[in-house]
């Protein structure tokens, strides 16, 4: 029971439902399973405005603590059940999934899940999604990108949030649970921000769901994993606000963002071309809009810069990346915000400008060699 105890202490709330809506086409209705919840760039921590609507995401919040506890106290009993089970000579973990993720290729938070996917090696198909018609995910009740559709057997399980989908894998790679019952203790939960929106959160989405045993060989100690998990909020919570605002930066520089977004993307010939053209208009006085929400200095150029050297910092000269001798959550996390600006005039500039460039080149070739080495 201590073991549980210990199990329990990153819940904060949890409410958990069940995915509708319905399947791609030729994938069995009794394969449904799942969950819908936020977008990949909500941040961990909704502010409710002052007034009733804050009392009742309290409520929520109260209520979603209990069925959390409960759930996360289930979870490790029969994680330590089917440990006990376990054959010695099972299969490799990651020939039993099948993924299909649904994207849009400059997506920050898409390429995050993909740097997740290609350094651990696992094999996955992509899906661009057209972001005008999204034809691609109207299976989904839930329209925004990343999603992330993990068959394994006969169960078939549709992942939402960049965060949890590497968190949710992350746990299954390591502790070779099932995925079906890993992805229920990172239950959506609706609050009420502070622009009064209503938004959809995670709970634990940068916790891995590991006991004792297994956090301690993945991380060896409390600091690194704390540190992980803070770094990965962090690239969520602020780094990845930076990216529009310096890519929409000048009318040139939001011209050229959206002839990137177009060759790369799933546009039509007459989309494409209005898309370009529009949308770097419309980009140009909404990356105002942000950088005023986001409290950045008059060239946003200086908060970027800022941001990449704290991030070069926090990881040291004694260590090639933060998580040690090979790249970690966090490591991926920011790598793979950054890496969506490839190609652009911001991009150069934070090579040019800050200490950054080392770490990144590691990054990049950790990631390249990874079906190599694992």
């Amino acid at each position: 029971m201590a073991q549980v105890a210990r199990a329990l202490w990153p819940v904060r709330y949890a409410l958990a439902w069940r995915l509708g809506g319905r399947l791609p086409p030729g994938l069995p209705a009794h394969s449904r399973a799942g969950f819908a919840g936020a977008a990949g760039g909500q941040g961990p921590a909704a502010t409710a405005r002052k007034g009733s609507p804050r009392l009742l995401g309290a409520a929520a919040l109260a209520l979603g603590g209990v069925l959390g506890l409960y759930h996360t106290a289930r979870w490790h009993l029969r994680a330590q059940h089917l440990r006990a089970q376990r054959p010695a000579a099972q299969l490799s973990l990651s020939s039993r999934l099948q993924l299909t993720l649904y994207q849009y290729k400059t997506c920050p938070f898409c390429s995050k899940v993909r740097a997740f996917l290609d350094f651990h090696a696992l094999p996955y198909q992509v899906v661009e999604v057209n972001p005008v018609r999204r034809a691609e995910i109207k299976f989904s009740s839930y329209r925004k990108v990343p999603i992330l559709l993990a068959q394994e057997g006969e169960s078939l399980q549709q992942l939402n949030d960049s965060s949890v989908i590497i968190s949710a894998l992350k746990t299954y790679l390591v502790s070779g649970q099932p995925l079906e019952d890993i992805i229920t203790y990172y239950p959506p939960m609706k609050a009420v921000n502070d622009q009064g929106k209503e938004v959809t959160e995670f709970c634990n989405k940068y916790w891995l769901m590991l006991d004792e045993k297994e956090a301690q060989h993945l991380y060896g100690g409390k600091e690194a994993r704390t540190e992980e998990m803070k770094w990965r909020q962090w690239a969520d919570d602020w780094l990845v606000h930076l990216i529009s605002p310096n890519v929409y930066r000048t009318p040139a520089e939001a011209l050229a963002s959206f002839d990137y977004i177009v060759r790369e993307g799933k546009f039509g010939a007459v989309e494409g071309a209005v898309a370009k053209y529009m949308g770097a208009a419309a980009m140009y006085f909404i990356s105002k809009r942000l950088k005023s929400r986001h409290h950045l200095q008059d060239d946003v150029r200086e908060d970027l810069y800022e941001a990449a050297d704290k991030w070069v910092a926090a990881v040291g000269k004694d260590r090639p990346f933060m998580g040690g001798q090979k790249p970690n959550l966090a490591d991926l996390a920011v790598y793979g915000v950054l890496r969506v600006m490839e190609g652009l005039e911001a991009f150069d500039d934070l090579m040019r400008h800050t200490r950054i460039q080392p770490w990144y080149l590691r990054v990049e070739k950790a990631i390249a060699e990874a079906p190599v080495t694992r």
